[in-house]
């Protein structure tokens, strides 16, 4: 019953990182140095309890040579996916947010199980597991395209098609940002395998993701300011994001085992869908209030519907 708990948790703690960051994001000016100031965080954090754990942080430079050059890219991956969410936020709210990666996550999901790709176990894509897609699919129609719908006609108003297609570039860049994110996933689940250390393996993961982002932050020569956007004091809680994520990688390595890899992503799903409810419905953490409709609701039942009967079946 704790790992179920600990799961829901987790879940509902993901969408209120993505808020935290879109509001340091704000404060920063850039969303590569709020990715950078929230990897930094998760990486001192995730430094300090490897070390009071493990008690070592790195590992042998034999593995280098040793193992495939993928095994070290999971960091970067989650840059992209981290930043992508940054970049979403404000486009599209916390429910599309949240839902449209997870879209991308479950569909790369499928391709890894299916081909076993980055050494993961192979599960073949069943009729089963391919309704369960469908039925995924069917959900996210019902509460992006169909809610939208309603919502455009209820206001009695029509979207240019210059910006409805705009939207719908940044909801493919957050389907896309999530297969990356389940690669990330697959990669850092070898990793760990490979140190023994699940703690390490993520603590690498945010190291190699911290790496990366001073690299881009140089390149583009990213503005070094903070401001106080809309002329008040920035928050506290937005120097609290990279800790949340940090929890969030650590939660999923430890359910793992305990639960399964199926019932994992179920359980951090629907805590998943509860929290980026509550911060569209209530504008938490000075978010953009989108009122939840009842289509919304049926669409992400649907999904988690989906996503049951290919994990469960």
């Amino acid at each position: 019953m704790f790992a179920l708990v600990m799961g829901v948790i987790i879940g509902l703690i993901l969408p209120l990182q993505t808020s935290i960051n879109s509001r340091l994001r704000r404060s920063v000016g850039s969303p590569f140095v709020a990715s950078l100031i929230s990897f930094t965080i998760g990486t001192l954090f995730l430094a300090v309890v490897t070390l009071g754990v493990d008690h070592q942080l790195f590992f042998s430079p034999h593995l280098f040579s040793q193992q495939p050059a993928w095994l070290w890219i999971g960091g970067f991956f989650g840059v992209v996916y981290l930043t992508c969410n940054i970049l979403l936020f404000p486009q599209l709210g916390s429910v599309q947010t949240v839902i449209l990666p997870m879209f991308g996550q479950i569909l790369m999901g499928l391709l890894i199980d299916n081909f076993g790709l980055f050494h993961a176990k192979v599960s073949p894509l069943t009729p089963i597991r391919l309704a369960g897609a469908i039925l995924v699919l069917i959900g996210v129609v019902v509460t992006v395209a169909l809610s939208t719908w309603l919502f455009n006609r209820h206001e009695a108003r029509t979207t240019s098609t210059q910006a409805a297609r705009g939207l719908w570039l940044w909801r493919l860049l957050g389907i896309f940002a999530g297969m990356l994110g389940a690669a990330q996933s697959a990669i850092n689940g070898h990793l760990g395998l490979v140190l023994h250390s699940s703690l390490n393996a993520a603590f690498i993961s945010f190291f190699v993701g911290t790496l990366a982002l001073i690299v881009i932050n140089l390149v583009l020569r990213s503005p070094r300011q903070l401001i106080e956007p809309d002329h008040r004091p920035n928050p506290w809680w937005m120097w609290l994001g990279g800790v949340i994520g940090a929890l969030f990688v650590l939660g999923n390595v430890y359910l793992v085992p305990i639960l399964g890899t199926g019932l994992t992503v179920v359980i951090v799903l629907v805590g998943l869908m509860g929290g980026s409810l509550l911060i569209d419905n209530f504008g938490w953490l000075d978010s953009k209030r989108n009122p939840v409709t009842l289509v919304q609701i049926v669409g992400l039942l649907i999904m988690i519907g989906g996503v049951a009967l290919i994990h469960l079946a």
